[in-house]
């Protein structure tokens, strides 16, 4: 499904059991297809304590899922999923969040989804998807994220350095993650100055930040090289730097 039909319907597709499980928690699918060998191994897909009766759910064969999927191997399952983001911040900080990505014009999807995953499972509240950055949407993004699309807010459009001045104008501290940055990680971990309300912002693999969006936070950060590699990748960096904030915001953050 392209983006364009994407945009005009507020429908996209997640495919394979993981991403339709969440969506289906969610309450956002309006159509589930199976093939029949699929529904056999993901039973609670089908069960009627867990499907929205409201669902339709129909049972597929290889080649009408073949036309449905990306992937080369598909695992049987493909949801229609209601778009679920916010068009902009003022939703997400009025809930006062203590870790938010801001994703600035990472045109890989598998990365953009990756981060997403990881965010979430740092305890990020939102990530922020600007324009000139993949849309969460894309299939790819979908499938990289596992799930987490469906687990934290989404912020979809909007100028990125809007955003960025919309969070600090709300207290929280913006962290660019810059390969060349003159603050370093571990430099704040021990001083504890991860240990307050943050957003990070992380840029594409190939490019980084652009100098423009880098210049508009905080501290440019970069992540300590301890051995003779050239440098991180932008799924490990970002693991890297969620993780580090997340243990200092920890005893800090109220209980949920």
């Amino acid at each position: 499904m392209r983006r364009r039909h994407r945009d005009e319907t507020g429908r996209f597709l997640a495919e394979g059991p993981q991403a339709v499980r969440e969506a289906l928690a969610a309450g956002l699918v309006d159509e589930l297809f199976l093939t029949p060998d699929a529904a056999t191994r993901f039973p609670e897909l089908m069960d009627p304590d867990f499907l929205d009766p409201s669902v339709r759910a129909s049972l597929i064969t290889d080649a009408g899922l073949a036309t449905l999927t990306e992937t080369v191997t598909p695992q049987g399952v493909v949801a229609v999923v209601r778009h679920r983001h916010h068009g902009e911040l003022a939703p997400v900080l009025a809930g006062a969040p203590w870790l938010v990505v801001v994703l600035a014009g990472i045109a890989d999807p598998g990365n953009a989804g990756t981060v997403l995953r990881t965010a979430d499972a740092a305890g990020a509240s939102a990530v922020v998807f600007p324009d000139a950055t993949v849309d969460p949407y894309n299939g790819k993004c979908v499938r990289a994220s596992a799930g987490s699309l469906f687990h934290v807010d989404i912020v979809r459009g909007g100028d990125v350095s809007a955003h960025i001045a919309s969070l600090a104008a709300a207290g929280l501290r913006v962290l660019a993650a810059d390969a060349h940055g003159a603050a370093d990680l571990d430099d704040l971990v021990e001083r504890g100055e991860l240990a307050t309300r943050t957003a990070w912002v992380f840029g594409s693999e190939a490019h980084g930040l652009p100098a423009d969006v880098a210049a508009l936070a905080d501290e440019r950060v970069r992540v300590p090289i301890h051995g003779r590699a050239e440098s991180l990748n932008l799924a490990a960096a970002a693991a890297v730097c969620l993780y580090s904030s997340a243990r200092a915001q920890r005893p800090l953050r109220s209980p949920s």
